[in-house]
């Protein structure tokens, strides 16, 4: 069964949301092998790469893989298929949607058997809409279109300066409001809220 994990932001290097992810690892069984989409970045950044093997290794991973975007997409299948845990990046969350699009890799999110981890992007990128701020500036906030993995709508990062826009844009919808430390946990039976994520629907804070 695919369980989601949708962090609100965790710095890898400081493991913030380490209870989190003990958690997300505890769900995939021991000795979970874990690969990693390293897509919502165009940079190849090796220290940023090397905190995550040793985080998840800490964790308890047995092996952890990089899919990189040269591979063909034969391999990208095989790693995946024989993953405990997929993870997604934080990053540039339009760059990650539109990269795991190109590739076909959506296919492989949907076929999925296990846990999904996304970590800020990553977590936006599983959602069926998603809150971001607009180019013009952190200020400004503004959906954009997810995957579709889930049916809900996701704000990372949540501060409380933003509720004002949060209940302007909840108005026909429901959105689920995620700060860092902090995440949602959901699968095909439940929907479980990890720390203070606010909830936002019909122009209201509940």
């Amino acid at each position: 069964m695919l369980r989601l994990y949708m962090l609100g932001g965790e710095d890898i290097e400081k493991r913030d949301s380490r209870t989190l992810n003990e958690q997300a690892f505890r769900d995939a069984g021991n000795s979970p092998s874990v690969a990693i989409f390293p897509w919502a970045s165009k940079a190849k950044e090796e220290k940023q790469r090397r905190f995550m093997v040793t985080y998840f290794k800490e964790l308890g991973a047995r092996s952890v893989r990089f899919v990189e975007r040269s591979l063909p997409f034969t391999e990208m299948v095989a790693i995946a298929e024989n993953s405990d845990i997929i993870y997604l990046p934080n990053g540039d969350t339009k760059l990650l949607i539109e990269m795991l699009r190109d590739t076909g890799s959506t296919h492989l999110l949907r076929l999925h058997e296990n846990v999904i981890i996304g970590n800020s992007a990553g977590a936006l990128a599983l959602c069926n809409e998603y809150i971001i701020p607009t180019k013009d500036g952190v200020e400004k906030l503004a959906i954009e279109k997810g995957l579709g993995l889930s049916d809900f709508v996701v704000s990372a990062h949540y501060e409380p300066a933003q509720d004002a826009q949060l209940e302007n844009l909840s108005n026909g919808r429901s959105i689920f409001a995620i700060p860092e430390g902090a995440a949602i946990r959901s699968d095909s039976c439940s929907l479980s809220l990890l720390g203070n994520v606010e909830l936002f629907m019909d122009g209201k804070k509940l």
